[in-house]
């Protein structure tokens, strides 16, 4: 926990959300690091015990809830904490946590896919299979929407391999921390990230078709073969061998004209 605070480098002016806080053993290290700390945990019994560790801080703002209101929407609650402190507190925000493994993937993605609710830079622990998922390289088997929606808003560093024996309760998998930082530029050229997320749906639902074939269900074959001469693409080639950067300017091309 130390070392994820530490590679993170809080200046004491940050907003941190944290979710699955438990006990609040990191919430305490963080409310001492951080200018304020949203957490956020299902289990009420663990929050309880939160509240009594940590009612020494008044920088922290716990949340009993569900951090998903649905695979596809964060918590309403959740969502509105973020947003009330971001307008009125100045200084970066972060999300630094030990993220359960069960929802680690859904709360990175919508975290990203609204400007307001993006993260300035992300530190977590997570399950070493969603840590592959999230550094993964076009053409390989792990390469998908989690790693496509990092690397195109951002930079992506796999920081350690954790073994089970670092926990309590041990897991039965291997963790891994990673960092991503958001780049400026990169979600700049992104125009609309409801439709690049659509884009890579429609390539990566069909992993075996081709791209001239998915693409027919969006825009006429000869427009669409044509688009991606223009970006340098083999039509015949497969969604999962493209870049994170053709993927938004594809997106580009073909849902915005």
């Amino acid at each position: 926990m130390r070392m994820m605070i530490d590679t993170a480098g809080l200046t004491g002016n940050e907003t941190v959300l944290e979710v699955g806080c438990g006990t609040g053993s990191m919430t305490d290290l963080l409310a001492e690091k951080s200018g304020r700390v949203i957490a956020v945990e299902i289990d009420r019994h663990l929050m309880q015990i939160a509240r009594e560790q940590l009612q020494r801080h008044k920088n922290v703002q716990l949340l009993s809830a569900d951090v998903l209101s649905n695979k596809s929407t964060l918590d309403q609650e959740v969502r509105d904490a973020i947003i009330k402190s971001r307008k009125r507190f100045e200084g970066s925000y972060y999300l630094i946590s030990n993220l359960p493994y069960q929802v680690a993937a859904p709360v990175i993605i919508n975290l990203l896919m609204e400007k307001l609710l993006r993260p300035d830079a992300m530190w977590v622990t997570v399950q070493a299979e969603v840590a592959a998922r999230m550094t993964a390289r076009p053409a390989t088997k792990a390469y998908g929407p989690l790693s496509i929606l990092l690397q195109a808003t951002g930079q992506v560093s796999l920081l350690r391999a954790i073994k089970p024996q670092a926990f309590w309760p041990q897991p039965e998998v291997n963790s891994a921390m990673v960092s991503w930082k958001q780049e400026v530029n990169k979600c700049k050229n992104i125009r609309d990230m409801k439709q690049l997320k659509k884009m890579i749906d429609l390539l990566l639902g069909h992993r075996r078709k081709k791209i001239r074939n998915c693409l027919a269900k969006v825009a006429v074959a000869d427009d669409a073969v044509l688009i991606l001469e223009k970006l340098g693409i083999n039509a015949d080639a497969r969604g999962e061998t493209l870049t994170p950067e053709l993927f938004v300017e594809l997106a580009h091309s073909l849902l915005h004209r």
